[in-house]
């Protein structure tokens, strides 16, 4: 079995500029990046994206929609990702001040900028999620399903199948 990291990702738009990390590397290099993170134990990927972009901008994220999902079977580095593509409100004031170590700074850039940058771009994802918010698409959230109870969800479902039998 593969290991796969469970990342989230958030694209967050205020006066057609984009919300743009940039990082330093475990290696030291600096990088782009939309906020973005690991999912961590005991968490919904809605409360890792929210806590990732506080993390790494300072901002409250309030998470509506899922842009998409991405699959790097295997990414450029060989390693298996799973990325949630978040968009959002945040609240306002807003001031950037990133809270992670490892951000640098925390700038609002336009696509041209963001183009600019490609070979300093953490992951080829950047642009794929952009595409994908700027064209439109996007899923309810509710379509997500984070549970702790396995078995609590079997037995809802089974109870809904039933009625819909009975019926």
């Amino acid at each position: 079995m593969l290991p796969v990291h469970v990342t989230v990702a958030a694209v967050i738009e205020h006066n057609n500029r984009f919300l743009m990390v940039e990082e330093r590397t475990s290696q030291g290099e600096i990088v782009f990046n939309q906020p973005a993170g690991h999912l961590e134990s005991d968490e919904t990927l809605v409360e890792a994206v929210i806590r990732e972009v506080k993390e790494e901008t300072g901002l409250i994220f309030r998470p509506t929609e899922l842009v998409g999902t991405y699959t790097l079977n295997p990414a450029s580095n060989n390693q298996y990702y799973q990325r949630f593509c978040f968009t959002g409100t945040f609240e306002q004031p807003f001031q950037l001040s990133p809270e992670d170590s490892d951000i640098i700074a925390a700038h609002w850039m336009t696509i041209d900028e963001i183009l600019d940058i490609v070979p300093q771009h953490r992951t080829g994802l950047i642009v794929q999620c952009l595409k994908d918010y700027l064209k439109g698409q996007r899923y309810a959230l509710d379509s997500l399903l984070c549970s702790q109870d396995e078995l609590s969800l079997q037995r809802e479902g089974i109870n809904f199948l039933k009625q819909i039998v009975t019926k």
